[in-house]
């Protein structure tokens, strides 16, 4: 039987499976990444420790497995820039993750542009996206005289594990990453020359785009104790839309991750977009790329690692669903998680966390309680405005760590009123990756085969519009409340 290593490079870690051609799971490897706050609202990680901890993850899946795997497929944390010497393969700086805010008050001016950028890129203008990140390490004038020299190189993470596994013999991308920088013209398929010139990023800096499911090279024997071929590549995202097989126009998905994004495949015609949605590109069944419509919200899975982290209200993610159920409801209590900002579709980076009701009855378990909530009343916002866009919503397939929650998938079928349906394989991020890969690499004869054994529980809501109806209006009036204290604050 043949297999795929999946590499999943996310924001908090590396997840590394290695998937049978009958789409079981033969290893499984992860390691965490640290993260680096050097200012409020700044986040870095080391690229360096990106790349051992990703192939050190692999290496122990590919061990697992017993087998040595006949493709390689990448999917990343997107946004997410590197910038690194051409000689030596060494970083210059650490690389700025996409929740980071620092570039707030450069978007700010450039909102005269928006009309212009969202034309070419289908993206509102905000810190979450790389061209103001790649802007802001170029101000250094060495670093920004080095890359007009050609001594430097730029990408998001996929890129750079693939100048990492390959040896530096490529410097490639691929169409649902570039997609993501505000470099890229969407419509055109190219590097865009007037956006490379207003964020004064060099043309060679940016890597070549290549298809999702091609030639990305071969990652060296050193690595993993055989010459494997990188086969397919795509954002976070967009590699779960594809491993969800919505491949056609009309169909999305929902992934729980660090953060919580919504997409629907838009085809082959780019859709209006607008209203706090984002245009996009992703893959159909060959991955090719087609148009996708998009919502980010910024914090989802992180409000509960920050309340294990920062807070210490829970020892473990998992033990968040029973502590929901523990009461009755939150008390009152709402939180909006805008630790970084909001995102979908209020588009407000300074934006801040805020929790509101709290009395002397309040308990960790209504806070625990809240900010799970939080998660599906921030998917029915962006829901809402998909459907303004005449998307019809039927059911919502979902993904990612958070998904593990049956109380929080029951409650977010509740709160949107349409079936929710959890692959029992969650990890779909990682499966569109190796699907991508496994489709240009024949491990899969076609799409269909790829996705034959999926299977999925499904949530169908169990209490009526009525019942949920005073706790979202709640929600909203919150989400009212930081957005005014946000815009008091500028």
């Amino acid at each position: 039987m043949r297999h795929v290593l999946a590499i999943d490079q996310g924001t908090t870690g590396s997840t590394c499976l290695v998937v049978r051609a009958d789409g079981s799971i033969a290893g499984r490897a992860y390691r965490e990444v640290t993260q680096h706050y050097p200012q409020p609202g700044w986040v870095e990680h080391d690229a360096d420790e990106i790349f051992h901890r990703t192939r050190d993850a692999a290496r122990e899946a590919i061990a697992m497995a017993g087998v040595t795997p006949d493709a390689i497929g990448i999917t990343n944390q997107r946004e997410t820039v590197v910038l690194w010497e051409r000689a030596s393969g060494r970083p210059v700086s650490r690389a700025i993750v996409w929740q980071d805010r620092r570039t707030s008050e450069r978007c700010a001016e450039l909102s005269p542009r928006a009309e212009e950028i969202a034309q070419r890129t289908g993206l509102v203008i905000d810190p979450y996206f790389s061209a103001t990140k790649l802007e802001w390490m170029l101000r250094d004038e060495t670093l920004a005289r080095r890359a007009a020299d050609g001594e430097l190189l730029a990408g998001t993470i996929d890129t750079w594990l693939i100048w990492t596994l390959t040896g530096g013999a490529l410097h490639v991308t691929d169409p649902t990453n570039a997609s993501r920088t505000m470099l890229y013209d969407i419509d055109a398929g190219t590097w865009s020359a007037p956006l490379c010139d207003l964020f004064g990023v060099p043309r060679p800096l940016l890597p070549e785009v290549r298809p999702s499911a091609g030639a990305f090279g071969v990652a060296r024997r050193e690595h993993f104790g055989a010459e494997i071929p990188i086969c397919g590549v795509a954002g976070d995202q967009q590699a779960a839309l594809y491993g969800q097989g919505c491949w056609a126009s009309g169909e999305g998905k929902n992934t729980y991750g660090t953060g919580a994004f919504l997409l629907f495949n838009a085809g082959a015609s780019r859709p209006k977009g607008g209203s706090g949605l984002l245009t996009t590109v992703a893959c159909d069944a060959l991955g090719n790329p087609v148009y996708a419509l998009e919502a980010a919200i910024f914090v989802a899975g992180a409000a509960v690692q920050w309340l294990r982290d920062g807070l210490q209200l829970v020892s473990t993610a998992a033990e968040s669903e029973a502590m929901a159920q523990s009461v009755e409801s939150t008390g009152g209590v709402y939180f909006v998680p805008a630790l970084v900002g909001l995102g979908a579709p209020h588009w407000a980076p300074e934006a801040r966390g805020t929790i509101v009701g709290l009395t002397r009855g309040t308990t960790r378990a209504h806070l625990v309680r809240a900010a799970l909530e939080a998660m599906a009343y921030g998917t029915a916002d962006v829901v809402a405005t998909v459907r303004e866009q005449g998307v019809a919503l039927d059911r919502l397939r979902v993904d990612g760590g958070a998904t593990a929650n049956d109380w929080l998938m029951q409650f977010q079928a509740d709160v949107l009123q349409v079936t929710v349906e959890r692959p029992a394989m969650i990890e779909t991020t990682a499966l569109g990756a190796a699907g991508l890969a496994g489709i240009a690499s024949g491990v899969w004869q076609s799409p269909e085969a790829f996705l034959a054994s999926r299977h999925f529980t499904r949530f169908s809501p169990q209490r009526l519009p009525a019942t949920v109806a005073a706790g979202y209006a709640g929600w909203q009036r919150e989400v009212r409340a930081t957005l005014s204290w946000a815009a008091d604050r500028a």
